[in-house]
C-alpha cells in the first residue's frame, strides 16, 4: 500500500482548517502544512491536529504549491485547500485506491462549492472536476499566479474517484468581491509578463459570453439568487483583469 502526504497552503485560515485537517486525517499518511505569515491561530491549530507546518513566502499558488512538495516524506500528494474537506464516499475512495496507486495515474475529485450556505449544483461552478492525487516525482503545478493547473505527462491515465470534495468557497458576497479583486489583478498581471495585448472585445464581450453560458446555458438561474450573483461576478472579473491589464501596458 501506497502512502499520502497531504498539502495545504494556508494564510490566516484558523475559520477553516479544523474542518479541513479533520477530514485528512483517516485518510492519508502525514499532512503538511505550508504557511504564509498567517497572523491568526492557523498554524497552532494545525499543529494541535498534528500537521507539520512550515513557513514560508508566498509565490504565486502554483510555486507555493510546488514549494511544499520539498518537505513531504511521501511521492503521492493529495492536495487540498484549507476551505474544502473531504466527504466520507471520497476517503472511503481514497483509502480503497490506496492500493492501486499506479504512478502512470493521476486521481480527480468532483468538488461541490458552498457559497453563503448554498450548495451551488449548477452554471459555471458545476461540474467542477479537479485532478488531486498525484505522483510528484512526475507531476507539477504550473507557475500561474492564479487558476493554476496541474502539469501531467502526456500519457496519464485520469481517474476518477467516487464521493465529493466539499469546498466552502466563500462566507459572505463581501468575501467574494475582496477575492475578485485580488485574483483581477494578478490575473492582469500573468497576462502582462506573458506580454498579452488589451482588447476592448475581451474587455467587455468575453464577460457578456462568460455570463450567459454559466447563467442561461449552463443553467446557473437554477441556483437562485446567489447562481445569478456567482455569474454576474465571474464575468465582473473576466471585465477587471483587461482593464487592469490595459493599465499596466500604459504603465
Amino acid at each position: 500500500m501506497e502512502k499520502i502526504s497531504a498539502v495545504i497552503i494556508t494564510c490566516n485560515e484558523e475559520k477553516n482548517i479544523t474542518r479541513c485537517i479533520q477530514s485528512l486525517l483517516p485518510v492519508v499518511d502525514e499532512i503538511i502544512v505550508s504557511d504564509s505569515y498567517s497572523t491568526d491561530k492557523t498554524c497552532e491549530i494545525a499543529q494541535k491536529l498534528g500537521a507539520k507546518v512550515y513557513t514560508n513566502q508566498f509565490i504565486g499558488y502554483g510555486a507555493t504549491k510546488n514549494n511544499a512538495h520539498q518537505y513531504t516524506a511521501f511521492n503521492w500528494i493529495l492536495s487540498i485547500d484549507a476551505d474544502e474537506e473531504l466527504d466520507k464516499e471520497l476517503q472511503q475512495s481514497i483509502q480503497h485506491v490506496k492500493l492501486l496507486l499506479n504512478n502512470n495515474s493521476a486521481y480527480r475529485v468532483k468538488r461541490l462549492n458552498n457559497y453563503c450556505g448554498k450548495w451551488i449544483k449548477h452554471g459555471g461552478w458545476n461540474p467542477d472536476k479537479k485532478i488531486r492525487l498525484f505522483n510528484k516525482t512526475t507531476v507539477k503545478w504550473n507557475l500561474a499566479e492564479v487558476h493554476e493547473t496541474l502539469e501531467l505527462p502526456e500519457t496519464t491515465q485520469i481517474v476518477e474517484l467516487k464521493g465529493k470534495l466539499l469546498h466552502y468557497s466563500y462566507r459572505t458576497i463581501q468575501e467574494h468581491k475582496n477575492k475578485m479583486e485580488r485574483y483581477s489583478t494578478r490575473g492582469a498581471e500573468e497576462l502582462a509578463k506573458k506580454r498579452k495585448k488589451h482588447s476592448l472585445l475581451k474587455q467587455y464581450a468575453s464577460p457578456l459570453v462568460r455570463f450567459i453560458r454559466d447563467y442561461i446555458i449552463r443553467l446557473g438561474f437554477l441556483d437562485g439568487y446567489y447562481g445569478y450573483i456567482i455569474a454576474k461576478y465571474t464575468a465582473i472579473e473576466v471585465s477587471m483583469k483587461y482593464r487592469k491589464l490595459k493599465s499596466l501596458i500604459k504603465q
